[in-house]
């Protein structure tokens, strides 16, 4: 059945943080529902089913190619890649990391950091030069993951260091253009802006390198300053090794194994508490004909 705008808004809609945030807090989420009705999608199945069956039917229909938003590629990479080829308990996926002017779209830190910037069916390539930069001064290997559509302009605007993949299928990811690892041209001082402050403090120690005792108002000058003056390979290696540790995603693996595939992505880059991941379950497994009443 083809998709109306306002049906592709609203799948896109289905998958966002306000959706998985609203189930979390209240244990049932009318937006939700209100979306679930702008999709225009119904049938026997997902009537029987519960939420979860309705979110499974919806991404089915978003991950078809030329509807395909970020949220499709995020999931693909974090199926084949993430769970795929690592697992919660030995990498870390960091999403909207702040790297120089921009924003990570999602990053894997496993034996380096790998940073995969995302340009979707309804992308455009504008920005994508700047990005690169900017990701550059943070992550050792680049990856830019793209329709087929934007692929050989990707392969030919860029440097020959960066990583190049295509989403041929929802689900399969192929590599045109392997990536370089290059953790001795990241900036240390770009990495120490991305840092908490006591993650910053962590790989000063260890380097042996005492943060002094100085008002916090000069502190963060400090320490940028002794982020300067280390080895960008090292510096590089330190925040993956720190990074693992304090952004780790171990916890969510109970979490992970209760929710339909399609909930996945979201659970691991949209942060709630503890104490809202039961009423998340009890609403994800909700009949969704009682759903459909959520007010």
């Amino acid at each position: 059945m083809e998709q109306t705008a306002t049906q592709l808004s609203a799948l896109s809609r289905l998958f966002s943080s306000a959706v998985f945030r609203e189930m979390g807090r209240k244990g049932r989420s009318p937006l939700f529902t209100r979306l679930f009705h702008q999709t225009g999608l119904s049938g026997q199945s997902i009537a029987k089913g519960t939420v979860a069956t309705a979110f499974e039917a919806a991404f089915a229909v978003l991950r078809k190619s030329g509807f395909r938003d970020e949220y499709v590629y995020r999931a693909a990479l974090t199926h084949n890649i993430l769970l795929g080829r690592h697992s919660l308990s030995t990498a870390s996926m960091l999403t909207e990391f702040r790297a120089g002017s921009c924003k990570a779209d999602l990053a894997i830190l496993n034996g380096t950091a790998t940073v995969y910037e995302i340009k979707s069916d309804r992308d455009s390539l504008a920005r994508l030069t700047n990005q690169l930069e900017n990701y550059r001064k943070v992550f050792a290997k680049i990856y830019v993951i793209a329709s087929e559509a934007f692929v050989q302009e990707i392969v030919s605007s860029t440097s020959s260091d960066v990583g190049v993949l295509s989403l041929v299928r929802w689900n399969r990811i192929q590599t045109v253009r392997e990536a370089v690892d290059r953790p001795d041209l990241v900036c240390p001082e770009t990495i120490f802006d991305s840092l908490r402050l006591a993650e910053a403090r962590e790989i000063l120690r260890s380097f042996n390198i005492a943060v002094p005792d100085v008002p916090n108002t000069k502190l963060y000058g400090v320490m940028r300053k002794y982020f300067g003056q280390l080895d960008p390979t090292e510096a590089h290696q330190k925040m993956v090794q720190t990074l693992k540790r304090t952004r780790n995603l171990a916890q969510l693996g109970s979490l992970l194994d209760q929710l339909p595939p399609s909930l996945q992505p979201a659970a691991l880059s949209i942060q709630i508490r503890q104490a809202d991941q039961e009423r998340l379950l009890q609403a994800v497994q909700t009949p969704f004909n009682e759903a459909m009443a959520w007010v």
